[in-house]
């Protein structure tokens, strides 16, 4: 399940390359979310589970909705304009980095620990090693699309936490439909005055990619996700941001005809040993042994 999760979720990266050739990015996240509601809305009525009354939930879902899907997928999207996909996909891996310390400063019940902070270190020299020193000296749309995945990674992390303070005690698969409604809400005023109105006159690959990020990337990936997170707790799925980015480079590398410098693959690297530091359980089990 976690391979599979993977796969979906590096298939973003994939997706989102074929579609921009004709749509733009903002369009691109209103699809991805709104072609995922009403599936996810069948979901909630075939488990028949309570959807919620209360305005504050309605709120929370609001702001669930921009911190992990309208503002992080509208950057990535963008970014993908002006970098690689593997690119994107790599930087976007600094997400459990950064959560585990986003997470350590608002929550009291997980504390900054020796592991995190050396975590941190590590996978912020990948990121300063996959973006050059050049960006001291100087931004250019390739720079400023690589702070846009970072970005997009601290907006992720910032979900999590709202999540846990909001929106825990209810079912995860009435959470994912009310976040992705609270982003669709969101999306389609912003996507309408910047990219226009969509043309629906679209290729069938766009077309597929489109449907795709929104039924494999969106709605497997969260049933995917909750499943896992039920399953085997959520330091096993942080670990899935270490498998995602070979599924979204080989993909670039076969279908796009994508390639990586030396520095990118170093970096991801470096982010990989930052995160399975952050996880920690190779050091405890290294000391037990």
């Amino acid at each position: 399940m976690l391979l599979a999760l993977a796969m979906v979720w590096g298939g973003s990266f994939f997706f989102a390359e074929i579609a921009l050739q004709e749509v733009g990015p903002l369009t691109i996240t209103l699809f991805r979310v709104g072609m995922a509601v009403p599936v996810l809305a069948l979901v909630v009525w075939g488990m028949r589970l309570s959807v919620p009354r209360a305005p504050g939930i309605w709120a929370a879902y609001l702001v669930m909705g921009a911190l992990n899907n309208a503002i992080p997928f509208s950057l990535i999207n963008w970014a993908q304009s002006q970098i690689e996909s593997g690119i994107a996909s790599i930087l976007n891996g600094s997400t459990a980095v950064i959560a585990a310390v986003v997470a350590g400063v608002l929550l009291k019940d997980e504390p900054l620990t020796a592991n995190k902070i050396a975590g941190a270190l590590f996978g912020l020299a990948g990121v300063a090693l996959i973006m050059g020193f050049d960006l001291l000296t100087g931004l250019d749309p390739r720079d400023l699309a690589q702070l846009a995945v970072l970005g997009a990674a601290l907006s992720y992390s910032l979900a999590s936490v709202w999540a846990k303070i909001r929106l825990s005690g209810i079912a995860p698969q009435m959470n994912a439909l009310g976040m992705l409604t609270g982003a669709f809400v969101l999306m389609l005023p912003v996507a309408l005055w910047f990219d226009g109105v969509p043309s629906f006159s679209y290729s069938a690959p766009v077309w597929g990619a489109l449907v795709g990020s929104a039924l494999l990337s969106s709605v497997l990936a969260y049933l995917l996700y909750f499943a896992i997170l039920a399953r085997a707790g959520a330091a096993n799925l942080m670990l899935v941001t270490l498998m995602i980015p070979p599924f979204a480079v080989g993909l670039g590398a076969l279908f796009l005809d994508e390639r990586l410098s030396a520095n990118a693959l170093a970096g991801f690297g470096l982010i990989a040993i930052g995160l399975l530091i952050t996880d920690g359980r190779i050091l405890t089990r290294r000391r037990r042994a």
